[in-house]
């Protein structure tokens, strides 16, 4: 008998213990439906896009000008400062390796110190010879004084004798003449070739002053003062050590004006026709998320373009931002809600609550007293949370968020078939 009464009160409390598991599963089921309304009132038309901060305007800091001059058109970025570090104008900034200009300094040198010694070789050769040849005019004026003696004292002699003394006299005479000219022409020559060798002497000086020059400039000093931010390259990687100058583009760094902001973002194609400058945009700051700030779109590009690793053709759109602020930081990463439209007094519901047939039916699934049932909708305008309904539905309508059980078999009532059937019930 005894042992009868156990087995009655395992079974009754066996009994009760499905009960409280069943009626468990069954609240957790009921608690786990999420509903929503549908609301009517103002509805606004967002686009979100994240994007950069950039300065709308900003100072270069430029490499050295006369690379390509010189027959240099590429140095490494040897050494630069943080990026991000705050200088004064004449500070020190970068920086760059100067072992091809080392190379070209030593053959300007090489080449100066040659043509300077040519040069003067040149005048020691001039001076000598202009020397020799006034030596030898020298001599000649000694002849003829000698010979004009040597005549004046055979005025006694025969006239034979007198007229030979007198052509020797105008033989050295003419010699005189003779030597005069040739020195003259040596002088020209001299003076010619001194002036060529003092050109290229000039011309290799004014190489090596440049090369000399252009080295101090491989130093690269604050224009202005600024918060320093590398440059990026045509890939959109920052130029840091080890990055390479060109002659043609010697862009180190740059110094931007943190005063005045822009954001670059991209939007997708699919959303670019209900983008237009001018548009408001609410931007949010993923380094300050308490941080709020309003801009304006300034500028649309009218061509599209791939991202890296991404089939989706973007659009670059440019906002301007409408504060200064001193947190601003050219990099900083930020959320653009581009606000493409505003309507006032139109039904939306959550975009969790519309469920689609194929291609060619939306619908919801909405409470009906104790039931549910599928009514198709015609919608309008969206954003990332909300969507405008157009027609199916009627205000304060309760749908669900999630799907309820034993859905899957139940037809789409249609727009025609009427919207009474499933409107809110008072």
């Amino acid at each position: 008998m005894k042992k009868r009464n156990l087995i009655i009160v395992i079974g009754i409390f066996v009994a009760v213990l499905i009960f409280f598991i069943t009626k468990v599963n069954k609240g957790s089921t009921e608690s786990a439906e999420v509903f929503a309304k549908v609301q009517r009132g103002q509805f606004r038309s967002e686009i979100t896009a994240s994007g950069e901060l950039f300065a709308k305007s900003s100072v270069e800091i430029m490499g050295p000008g006369g690379m390509q001059g010189a027959g240099i058109y590429q140095t490494t970025l040897e050494h630069i400062i943080p990026e991000g570090t705050v200088v004064n104008a004449g500070d020190y900034v970068a920086r760059l390796d100067q072992t091809e200009l080392g190379t070209r300094l030593q053959q300007r040198r090489s080449d100066f110190t040659v043509s300077k010694s040519e040069f003067t070789q040149a005048k020691l050769d001039t001076a000598m010879e202009l020397r020799k040849a006034r030596d030898v005019m020298d001599n000649l004026l000694y002849e003829i004084e000698r010979k004009k003696l040597v005549l004046k004292n055979s005025q006694y002699e025969p006239p034979a004798v007198v007229q030979e003394k007198q052509m020797e006299l105008d033989r050295a005479e003419k010699q005189y003449l003779v030597e005069m000219e040739n020195y003259e022409l040596q002088r020209q020559k001299s003076v010619a070739r001194m002036a060529g060798a003092e050109a290229k002497m000039q011309d290799d000086k004014a190489k090596l002053d440049a090369l000399l020059d252009l080295q101090k400039q491989f130093t690269i000093m604050a224009p202005e003062p600024g918060m320093l931010i590398y440059k990026r390259d045509w890939r959109g990687n920052k130029m840091g050590v080890g990055a390479q100058i060109n002659a043609w583009e010697p862009v180190v760094a740059t110094l931007p004006d943190l005063t005045h902001m822009v954001s670059k973002t991209f939007v997708n194609e699919v959303d670019i026709n209900n983008i237009k400058k001018g548009q408001k945009v609410e931007i949010g700051l993923d380094a300050f998320p308490d941080k709020r700030l309003t801009g304006q779109i300034f500028e649309v590009a009218n061509m599209g373009q791939q991202r890296p690793n991404s089939d989706a053709k973007v659009f670059e759109i440019m906002v301007v931002v409408n504060e200064s602020d001193t947190t601003l930081r050219p990099g900083m990463t930020t959320s653009n809600k581009v606000i493409a439209e505003v309507l006032d007094d139109v039904l939306f519901i959550p975009v969790e609550a519309v469920h689609s047939q194929g291609d060619s039916i939306t619908y919801v699934i909405a409470k009906d007293g104790l039931s549910a049932v599928k009514q198709e909708v015609q919608l309008g305008k969206s954003n990332a949370d909300q969507v405008v309904v157009i027609g199916g539905i009627t205000e304060g309508l309760t749908l669900y968020l999630s799907d309820p059980s034993d859905m899957d078999d139940k037809p789409i009532k249609r727009i025609s078939e009427g919207v009474k059937a499933i409107a809110k019930k008072d």
